[in-house]
């Protein structure tokens, strides 16, 4: 109970009022966008089917909506309109990313799609003429299908085709991009993806191929970080890292500590520890855990898979900035293992759940937790040596409406936590993107949650943008470099 006053009382101290801090000159706004979320135009111009337009078009009741990528946002043909958004926000960067399918139509490294190559030139030329910076993703989320079916990220075949592709890119766009991703969100693409139902593959097979899935995953991000340092770096003085998926976690009580940690380690050390600790490796609590359940369960060795030394040493400092998405805290419960399922949470042994008093965003998806963000912002700092981080995606949903003042006090409140831990805590932290540049299709859920500053009418064959609240918000805040006032949160 007191950890749960003390945690209330930090939410009112970090909130709803304009901070005495500003960013500094060359502190980077922006927003972020991905492919099968906005682009559309699914089979055109050379572009292969993909493992979410597989799904979509197979099982549409597998989206909550039973709707798909094939349109969405038309970006594809409306990429110089959405540019032209950037410009009017003042955005310093817009983060955006490569479908594999228009690269690699059948997903393989042969015969790359010149019209697929020809169109992100254009894209990053468009960019780079309203001087914007671009931040391009190289993965996020839609794989070839032809790869799917051989396994996807649970083959290690996809290493070096992986690899292949990202060469491809380097090769071609490595002259004007300053910011590379190798991954989006590892956690989501694995752990949701391969060990859980709620993204594609949904292959339901926890805590066994998650971790296969993120084993593949590491190595492949590790050897595109090698052949892009030894090879495409210079080109244009640039730096790679990866954007890594976290919450904060909070303990219920103080004998709810450990918990925390174990969550911590298990839901972001899993893809952090191995690239940006020290020792490399993954956490030591994940390996001690999964090895004594899986010695119980009757298996011979390890369902999480062992890195050589020489792999450890492969992929240990395999950065140049740690990517951030974050949007909310959740607290935790330790909870003894009561069966003897394999699962990836009776491995972590930790409950995670919202606190009731938190405020909601407006469609009622996740709890405003600004303090939440500075505590991790702080615990990456601590963990990882100070790495530079680049928050490549924060926001919040509403249900369409234009006057969205929950997504203003979200953003509001959320950069007044990052200062302070700019500030005050000495977190290097680079730059900030609003999750999203607009409306757009969000996975699993369709189009029934809005992230965008911009609304998108996705029932009008023009699909016109028209600015929200939060849009002219966020641009007053990139011109004045203060955060100002916003609405209180309730």
């Amino acid at each position: 109970m007191f950890l749960r006053i003390i945690t209330l009382i930090g939410f009112i101290a970090h909130g709803e009022c304009a901070s005495n801090y500003t960013f500094s000159p060359d502190f980077l706004f922006g927003t972020a966008t991905s492919s099968y979320q906005v682009e559309g135009a699914w089979n055109e111009s050379g572009k292969g089917e993909n493992n979410w337009d597989y799904v979509a078009h197979r099982n549409p009741e597998f989206v909550y909506d039973a709707s798909n990528g094939d349109v969405a946002c038309d970006s594809y043909h409306k990429y110089e309109e959405d540019i032209a958004l950037l410009k009017n926000l003042g955005a310093n960067f817009y983060r955006f990313s490569i479908s594999w399918s228009r690269i690699f139509p059948k997903g393989y490294p042969y015969s790359p799609n010149a019209e697929g190559i020809a169109y992100y030139n254009n894209l990053i030329d468009a960019i780079l003429a309203q001087n914007i910076t671009p931040m391009l993703t190289i993965y996020h989320w839609d794989l070839p299908q032809p790869i799917q079916e051989i396994g996807g990220w649970a083959n290690s075949h996809i290493i070096k085709l992986f690899a292949e592709y990202a060469r491809v890119l380097l090769e071609n766009y490595s002259d004007r991009i300053k910011y590379w991703i190798t991954f989006n969100e590892p956690a989501q693409v694995c752990n949701q993806g391969y060990g859980n139902i709620l993204k594609v593959p949904a292959l339901n097979m926890s805590g066994i191929a998650d971790y296969i899935c993120g084993h593949n995953l590491l190595k492949a991000h590790a050897a595109v970080y090698h052949l892009f340092n030894d090879t495409y770096r210079t080109r244009n003085n640039a730096t790679m890292g990866i954007t890594l998926s976290a919450e904060w976690y909070e303990p219920t009580t103080a004998e709810d500590e450990d918990a925390a940690d174990r969550a911590r380690q298990f839901k972001i050390g899993m893809y952090s520890n191995p690239i940006f600790s020290t020792n490399g490796d993954y956490p030591q609590v994940m390996k001690e855990n999964i090895g004594s359940r899986s010695a119980a369960q009757g298996f011979s060795r390890s369902r999480l898979p062992q890195f050589t030394s020489d792999e450890i040493e492969y992929i240990r400092g395999t950065y140049d900035f740690f990517g951030l998405n974050h949007y909310t805290t959740k607290m935790i419960n330790n909870v003894p293992v009561i069966n003897n399922s394999v699962l990836f949470e009776n491995d972590m042994q930790s409950e995670l759940y919202r606190n009731s008093s938190w405020p909601m965003d407006a469609s009622r998806r996740e709890a405003i937790v600004p303090w939440g963000f500075r505590k991790l912002l702080a615990w990456i700092k601590d963990t990882y040596n100070n790495p530079v981080i680049h928050i490549t995606e924060n926001g919040c949903p509403d249900s369409g409406e234009l006057e969205d003042n929950v997504r203003v006090s979200y953003i509001g409140s959320y950069l007044e936590a990052l200062l302070e831990a700019i500030n005050e805590d000495n977190v290097d932290v680079r730059s900030y993107a609003v999750w999203s540049l607009m409306d757009n299709f969000e996975w699993r859920f369709g189009y029934i949650y809005r992230y965008g500053l911009h609304s998108v009418n996705f029932t009008d064959p023009d699909l016109p943008r028209r600015p929200k609240s939060s849009a002219t918000f966020f641009k007053n805040i990139i011109a004045t470099r203060a955060v100002g006032d916003y609405p209180p949160l309730s």
